[in-house]
């Protein structure tokens, strides 16, 4: 019996250069130079937003932005939970860089569609999809899609061209050009962060659809094979997997509802009810899923017909809102996934339009009805009045904006940083290396570039150092050392969205175990026949974070005084439970930035020097405009089918 064997991909990173104005498209591959500084995923997009978005001062809704799709550099390989892509662009929320990273099965198809990454500018003149196989693009219409919330979209696109496609869509609030629109793949995940959703909608962008059959490049595929499962069974025995795995990220709420750390009532109050529990949200799951290649599973397919929430979403979308019902905090989450929004903005602006209004900035005639935390059907509705810009839904839709129409004041209590809502469900007026990390975030106020979920641990200080370098203090209410735990955090975490792993089996994430750089080298020696030391590693973690930072500059003058907190935070202290008293004082906070600073090489009002600029600048040059040679109509094959190799195949897809 012969067995077939699925061609098997030569390039080790092709880019995709897409106008949507007039129909051009180039091909060109990274550099293997360029791939040993920024690995991909994260840092290849942000490489390839500096190179692209020649004028920073572009509108992020106008056709200028430049529209990253982008894998990791281990996407669709056998490495653990290996599913991950970013979505990368200049935010229309922030005005800053937009970045958010999404897992799911969409990076894989595209990596076996042909294509790492997609660079996407212009606008088209209608509404489009496009659409990729085996090394082809096309621009297909999407006027018989638009309008249709995510779901819908997915299960048309799906009756359209068959079942073995994977679907990268928005819905509503992208095409409305809500600020703080999601993309969605699935039923779930999402590049939630930054806006990227209305930047899709600006450039009438609706979907993309990736089938493909070709096999990844493996460089030495039964040892990848191998790699793999011993890694599979080292991450198994971890006990904080083993937890997500039956009962998903609400076991966090848990946890912070204990501590007293829970934003509730837009952080005025910092203790919610039980009714948010694991067990109690566990009652509603009908079976726990995962995404490509994972060993995790803390995805919950939940009873009334969506999957989640997250600990994210239950607390934004219920503690946050005072909604204490679990039902109804399930459904809230099941329509903004949907409508195609951010949970977390989502969440914080309604909070904040709440507390505006018990404070007089809004009343029942500007806002249309009265706003009040607790109230389920109040909320639903104004959920799908910002999806669809209606009535007052067309002002909360301007998102982070809407502090110049209320006055600077309002922004003490807007729980945001550099112009994004806050996504950690924590209050980290408690939590000092919480604290800081947001306030630094490249992308503003989120957890997910900087989290030290460690610091609720209690780890012996001989374990803290051998993760961190150096002793810390483990006092999560100290000022003490902190820099040092967001500093590694940080760069870790950029080297994993590169390779376009979860950070769920992250090194430091959730656990002091897990995939550690020694971890990240074998993986890629294994898939592409790239060496790395350790060293290299965190070196590009930190130009990762460096470029991020240039960006930011370039963008919005981002410096020192962008990287703070909410006045809340500062002069409010904590009402209730063990972190009753809990604030960050002005000071103590200052001298974090200072030592943050110091570790990143960074001036003390928190610039790059001009010799780290000057480097950065020269990687920046080694990649030319487009290569013309390869330039084609949208409706052409795009690239060559790469020539099928004989021997033992790549990674193919399962």
């Amino acid at each position: 019996m012969r067995h077939y064997r699925p061609p098997v991909r030569q390039e080790l990173c092709l880019n995709a250069a897409i106008d949507l104005t007039s129909g051009k498209v180039a091909t060109f591959e990274a550099p293997e130079e360029i791939v040993r500084l920024y690995l991909g995923g994260r840092g290849l997009n942000m490489y390839y937003l500096a190179r692209f978005l020649t004028d920073p001062q572009a509108d992020p809704l106008g056709p200028q932005n430049v529209l990253i799709i982008g894998t990791g550099l281990l996407t669709g390989t056998l490495a653990p939970n290996s599913g991950r892509h970013n979505v990368t662009c200049k935010s229309p929320e922030s005005g800053i860089i937009g970045d958010s990273n999404i897992g799911g099965f969409f990076g894989p198809e595209m990596r076996f569609a042909g294509f790492e990454r997609l660079i996407i500018t212009g606008r088209a003149p209608h509404p489009v999809y496009l659409y990729l196989e085996d090394g082809r693009i096309e621009v297909r219409d999407a006027r018989p899609y638009w309008g249709l919330r995510t779901n819908e979209t997915q299960l048309k696109l799906r009756e359209d061209l068959g079942p073995d496609v994977e679907i990268e869509c928005i819905g509503p609030a992208g095409e409305k050009l809500v600020r703080f629109a999601a993309t969605r793949s699935g039923v779930k995940n999402a590049a939630g962060r930054c806006g990227t959703g209305a930047v899709w909608g600006s450039k009438n962008l609706k979907a993309i659809v990736a089938r493909g059959t070709r096999a990844l490049p493996a460089a030495d595929p039964e040892g990848l094979l191998a790699k793999y499962l011993e890694l599979r069974d080292y991450l198994r025995r971890s006990r904080v997997i083993q937890v997500l795995g039956r009962v998903g990220t609400p076991l966090l709420y848990d946890v912070s509802n204990y501590l007293g750390a829970i934003r509730t009532h837009n952080s005025q109050q910092n203790v919610f009810f039980d009714t948010l529990k694991a067990e109690e949200v566990h009652r509603y799951v009908e079976k726990m899923l995962g995404c490509y290649g994972c060993v995790v599973h803390c995805r919950h397919r939940n009873r009334l017909g969506g999957e989640g929430p997250e600990y994210t979403n239950e607390v934004l979308l219920g503690a946050n809102l005072g909604i204490a019902q679990t039902q109804e905090v399930i459904a809230l989450n099941n329509l903004v996934n949907d409508l195609g929004l951010d949970a977390s903005s989502t969440g914080t602006y309604l909070a904040w339009a709440i507390e505006l209004f018990e404070k007089g900035y809004l009343n029942e005639e500007t806002a249309g009805r009265v706003l009040r935390f607790g109230d389920y059907e109040m909320t639903r509705q104004l959920i799908e009045d910002i999806a669809y810009r209606r009535g007052f839904g067309e002002v909360l839709a301007e998102g982070s904006r809407l502090v110049e129409r209320f006055g600077p004041e309002t922004a003490d209590f807007l729980i945001a940083v550099k112009g994004l809502p806050q996504s950690d469900p924590h209050d980290v007026r408690y939590l000092k290396a919480f604290a800081l990390g947001i306030a630094t975030s490249s992308r503003g106020a989120d957890h997910l570039r900087s989290r030290p979920t460690l610091e609720i641990l209690d780890l012996p200080g001989d374990l803290t150092a051998q993760i961190y370098g150096q002793p810390v203090d483990p006092n999560p209410t100290s000022y003490r050392t902190k820099a040092v735990v967001v500093h590694f955090s940080e760069t870790i975490y950029a080297v994993i969205d590169s390779l376009g792993l979860c950070k769920f089996v992250c090194h430091g994430f959730n656990s002091p175990h897990n995939l550690k750089y020694d971890h990240f080298q074998e993986l890629i020696k294994l898939a592409t026949g790239l060496e790395f030391t350790k060293e290299e590693l965190v070196a590009v973690g930190r130009r990762v974070v460096d470029l991020e930072r240039y960006l930011n500059h370039r963008f919005r003058g981002v410096d020192r005084k962008d990287d703070t907190l909410p006045g809340r935070y500062f002069d409010e202290p904590m009402p209730q439970g063990r972190a009753k008293g809990s604030r960050i004082e002005r000071e103590a906070f200052g001298r974090m930035l200072d030592e943050y600073y110091a570790l990143r090489g960074w001036t003390p009002e928190g610039l790059l020097p001009a010799t780290r600029i000057a480097e950065l600048e020269r990687q920046l040059a080694l990649t030319p405009d487009v290569a013309p040679p390869h330039q084609a109509t949208l409706r052409a094959a795009c690239a060559a089918p790469a020539a099928a190799r004989g021997g033992v195949g790549g990674v193919r897809k399962s």
